[in-house]
């Protein structure tokens, strides 16, 4: 983590995320007019205008871990989706290199940055009760993106990560060296994540995993004039479409959202099926998922949030293990 840097206050980050976009834009075919921070959690989102009035959107992986060769996967994927055309994804943009994303060092943070220049695409994330007509459509905007992705193969140069782990491949901040819970938490994470990992390992046992979104809740779509799209794929990877509805489930609030979410699903094709034990498990699994991130980000606003999202999902971990 950067400590100089990214401990600073939102305000200060923003600012040079800001002025640093005019840095990595020079690299693109555009003529840059103004940039603006829309969105600044786990990685930055920067509005960007052209003087001849065109939008896009650039993303900045301040927190992300993925390589470049995770991203071209990701980019190959959105193009694939953009070509199919059945689900509306933005375009990648080019550099002047011809490369779908740039890498650039950052000085005064001393890291170095990959980002990818998107298409702009117009609308709204979905309100914390999104109606039940945009639920349908994130539904099947997840079915029909586990139908076409059977059909998509991956760049020889690119690679994803599977997830078959307990923590999806993530970097451990809850048992490893770098932990800061005391023994009795780690204990019951411990206990919950070996539980889990058995209970992944019986879901793709037989199972053949395929692209997914693998974080599909209301912040990451758009809705505009009646019409989804699907936006940010920094968590893709290879996984069970059960694990996709599980996460997507995940954030909805009440019995009328996740029906409404299922019945979109179902227009499309079956919905995956699981033991109510299974889907338990997958929860929690995100939610230890969730915790990890917060340990790990560099975003300060979120790692205030530790106390209290540790302690609910210790008492959840606990109810889960009967303890």
């Amino acid at each position: 983590m950067d400590i100089d840097f990214f401990d600073q206050s939102e305000e200060i980050v923003i600012k040079e995320l800001e002025s640093f976009s005019f840095q990595i834009l020079s690299r693109y075919p555009i003529d840059v007019k103004s940039a603006v921070s829309i969105n600044y959690e786990y990685n930055a989102t920067l509005k960007i205008e052209t003087n001849a009035g065109q939008f896009f959107a650039l993303r900045i992986n301040t927190n992300s871990p993925r390589t470049p060769e995770n991203l071209k996967a990701e980019i190959a994927w959105v193009r694939h989706l953009a070509a199919d055309g059945r689900v509306k994804v933005p375009q990648p943009i080019q550099n002047l290199q011809g490369e779908f994303h740039t890498s650039i060092l950052h000085e005064i943070s001393g890291r170095i940055f990959h980002c990818v220049l998107y298409s702009w695409i117009e609308g709204n994330e979905l309100e914390d009760e999104p109606t039940e007509e945009q639920l349908m459509a994130l539904g099947a905007a997840m079915a029909t993106m586990h139908l076409i992705a059977p059909r998509f193969t991956l760049p020889a140069d690119a690679s994803l990560p599977t997830f078959d782990d307990a923590l999806w491949w993530t970097e451990d901040f809850l048992l490893s060296e770098k932990s800061a819970l005391d023994a009795d938490a780690k204990s019951l994470i411990s206990q919950a994540l070996s539980a889990i990992k058995v209970g992944v390992d019986k879901l793709y046992a037989g199972s053949k995993p395929i692209l997914i979104h693998a974080d599909m809740h209301g912040g990451n779509v758009l809705w505009h004039k009646g019409s989804l799209s699907v936006i940010d794929f920094d968590d893709s990877g290879f996984g069970l479409p059960l694990q996709d509805l599980a996460t997507a489930l995940y954030y909805l609030d009440t019995p009328e959202q996740d029906a409404a979410f299922r019945h979109g699903y179902e227009s499309i094709a079956p919905i995956p099926q699981c033991s109510e034990k299974e889907m338990k498990m997958l929860f929690l699994q995100r939610r230890i998922i969730l915790l990890n991130y917060l340990y790990e980000t560099s975003n300060l606003e979120h790692r205030s949030l530790i106390p209290k999202y540790q302690e609910e999902t210790l008492r959840r971990v606990r109810a889960y293990l009967d303890i």
